[in-house]
């Protein structure tokens, strides 16, 4: 489990990670600098997007274009016009909010969270787009969120509360509601922020950490099992790819670093790929078909 980098893009804020099949590709954004990124580790080929706002990810959509959270809210995303069309708002009244992680669960929902773009003020929430609307999933609200991952039957949600340090694990009812949180992991103090999760396909969580210099893998009752160290400190999301799913591709980034920092770790806000030991489960695709807000 040795990290090595496989794209240099030198991102201010990489994230939201994700492998579509369809395109046999990796999908990636940089937050900061507004950009979404694709990189095909079989050509080593790169593309780039530019994104008219703070982009936190983009994810595959059931009619083939892609759906991408903005800080202005959903849009939807076509690369073979670079276009992003607005497609709902969920927090037009929070203008200093901005959509931050995301997942669509096998049934096709998408579950997707809100932050304060200052990171200070308790106005975060987690949504979940579903059955033709968006609905607050219920949780309690904190200034950073992060994950979401959804367990392969579609049963458990993962949802981080980054400045909080700890992962939460609830239970996911089959209407797409959500029962009572616990409290599943706890970062300690010195080791970082939890960033963004994923499972795999023993149904362990791996989380990036922000300030943490790796990545951490725990089983299914939340105890610490391996961790991967990476010659950056900002270590943001991991995303299994590849044919088999058994490559761990992980995004960074150099934000908050200043240069004395950025001296010591030349490879922040690149990309990195390992061998996890373990191979991934195949991502969703949000059905986003029948929604019934229409464009916003």
């Amino acid at each position: 489990m040795v990290p090595e980098r496989v794209l240099s893009v030198g991102a201010t804020l990489g994230e939201g990670p994700v492998w579509v099949a369809r395109d046999a590709a990796l999908w990636f954004v940089d937050i900061k600098q507004n950009r979404v990124h694709r990189f095909d580790p079989a050509t080593r080929a790169a593309q780039a997007w530019d994104a008219p706002d703070q982009v936190g990810w983009v994810l595959p959509t059931t009619d083939g274009a892609m759906i991408a959270g903005l800080k202005t809210g959903l849009h939807r995303f076509l690369p073979a016009d670079g276009s992003f069309t607005p497609f709902h708002d969920p927090e037009p009244a929070l203008p200093d909010n901005r959509l931050n992680d995301a997942t669509v669960d096998a049934r096709g929902r998408l579950w997707f969270g809100t932050m304060d773009d200052r990171e200070t003020d308790t106005t975060g929430r987690l949504y979940r787009l579903a059955d033709g609307r968006c609905a607050d999933a219920g949780l309690d609200p904190v200034v950073i969120t992060n994950g979401p991952a959804v367990s392969a039957d579609a049963r458990t949600l993962y949802h981080t509360d980054t400045l909080g340090r700890v992962i939460w694990r609830v239970p996911v009812n089959d209407d797409g509601s959500l029962g009572r949180a616990e409290r599943h992991v706890t970062i300690e103090d010195d080791a970082g922020y939890p960033d963004g999760c994923v499972l795999d396909a023993d149904d362990c969580l791996w989380t990036g950490l922000f300030g943490g210099w790796g990545v951490r893998r725990y089983d299914p009752a939340g105890r610490l099992i391996t961790t991967v160290r990476l010659p950056v400190a900002n270590v943001t999301k991991l995303a299994f790819g590849g044919p088999d799913l058994g490559t761990a591709f992980v995004t960074t980034a150099r934000k908050g670093l200043d240069a004395a920092a950025l001296a010591g770790q030349p490879l922040a806000g690149d990309l990195f790929a390992f061998d996890p030991g373990v191979a991934g489960v195949p991502g969703g695709i949000a059905d986003i078909s029948n929604f019934e807000g229409g464009v916003e």
